[in-house]
C-alpha cells in the first residue's frame, strides 16, 4: 500500500482544512467506486489538480509526482517531501529514458494492489484551457489491469493556481465525477492498437463532457526546460 503512517494522519487532518478553505463543488462522488482497482483519469490545467482530486475523492488517489519532489535538501526539501508522501504520491524520473515505461510500471502495480491511480490523459497541463487529445497509456492500463475509468472533469483549479505560480489562490473549483467506464469483451475482440486508442477517444469523450473545455485535435507536448 502506498502512503504509509502519514497517509491517514493527512486525511483526517489537512483534507478537512483545505475543504473548508476551498469549500469545492463536487458532482458524482458515488461514482467512484469504494474498493478494487480504478483508474481516475482527469483533465489537466493546473499543478494544484493532484491535490484537488484526492481531497474530495471518497477513497485514496495515488498520483505520480516528479522525483525531485522527494529529494529537496533543507526544510523547504523535507515540507516538500512529507507533504507528497503524506498524500501517498509516488516518485518518477520524469526525464529519464525508460521514464514512460517506468511510470506505466508503477501504475499497474498499485492498479493490481486495488488502489486507485490517477492519470491524466492528455499527458501534460493544457496551457490554452483546450482539452487535447488522450495518450493511449490510460487504455493500456485499464485494459491489463482490467479496471474501470472514472472521467473526471476539473473547473477552476486554474484560477487556484494558475501555470507559473506558486501560491495558490481563493477560487471556486467544482470537480465532477463521471460514470465509470469498462472496456470489456468487444475490445478484446480488436487488435490492441485499435482498441487502445477507441477506448482512449472514449474517456476523453466522457472528460470533455464533464469539463465542457473545447478540444484540441493534436497532443499536448510538454513545453521545453
Amino acid at each position: 500500500m502506498t502512503g504509509g503512517p502519514l497517509y491517514p494522519l493527512s486525511r483526517m487532518t489537512v483534507a478537512p482544512l483545505l475543504r473548508a478553505i476551498w469549500r469545492p463543488n463536487v458532482e458524482g462522488r458515488d461514482n467512484v467506486p469504494r474498493s478494487g482497482g480504478v483508474l481516475i483519469a482527469s483533465n489537466h490545467r493546473s499543478f494544484v489538480d493532484s491535490v484537488v482530486i484526492p481531497l474530495v475523492a471518497p477513497r485514496k488517489v495515488v498520483f505520480l509526482a516528479k522525483a525531485e519532489y522527494f529529494t529537496g535538501k533543507g526544510p523547504k526539501g523535507i515540507a516538500s517531501r512529507t507533504w507528497f508522501n503524506a498524500m501517498g504520491m509516488i516518485p518518477v524520473e520524469r526525464d529519464d529514458s525508460r521514464a514512460a515505461v517506468n511510470s506505466l510500471d508503477q501504475a499497474l502495480r498499485v492498479l493490481r494492489e486495488g488502489e486507485a491511480f490517477g492519470i491524466y490523459p492528455e499527458g501534460t497541463r493544457s496551457r490554452d484551457g483546450r482539452l487535447y487529445r488522450g495518450r493511449v497509456g490510460v487504455a493500456h492500463l485499464a485494459m491489463q489491469a482490467g479496471v474501470p475509468v472514472v472521467p473526471v472533469g476539473l473547473l477552476g483549479t486554474p484560477e487556484v493556481q494558475p501555470i507559473g505560480t506558486n501560491i495558490p489562490r481563493l477560487a471556486k473549483v467544482t470537480v465532477k465525477f463521471g460514470e465509470p467506464l469498462t472496456f470489456g469483451e468487444a475490445y478484446r475482440a480488436m487488435p490492441a492498437g485499435k482498441a487502445r486508442r477507441r477506448a482512449t477517444d472514449e474517456i476523453m469523450a466522457a472528460i470533455a463532457a464533464l469539463s465542457g473545455q473545447e478540444r484540441a485535435s493534436s497532443y499536448n507536448e510538454r513545453p521545453p526546460g
